[in-house]
């Protein structure tokens, strides 16, 4: 007997803000551009492509490219998803060594 291991998808645990907000900060700290790129496609992946293209004027088509691997998004378009997406990036400073 065989086991099927199927590809972890993190879009499908992603099922509320707190998860989403959790997994955004994870990703942050971690500091690495295209990781971070990656994890808003997957949140945006589990709130519905097509919602996000509608609510924030972008094309579906131009949100799998932006935030695919190896992709280099303009500002402006990792801003306006995080909008659609409901959730707001927030400066803190330094925790002292």
């Amino acid at each position: 007997m065989t086991e099927k291991i199927s590809k972890f998808d993190a879009s499908d645990y992603l099922t509320d803000e707190a998860s989403i907000a959790e997994y955004l900060n994870a990703l942050l700290e971690e500091g690495d551009q295209d990781l971070l790129l990656s994890g808003i496609g997957d949140i945006a992946k589990a709130r519905g492509m097509s919602r996000i293209a509608e609510q924030s004027g972008l094309g579906r088509e131009s949100l799998y490219k932006a935030f695919a691997q190896g992709a280099k998004p303009r500002f402006d378009t990792v801003m306006r998803v995080l909008h659609s997406l409901g959730v707001d990036l927030v400066a803190t400073p330094h925790r002292a060594a």
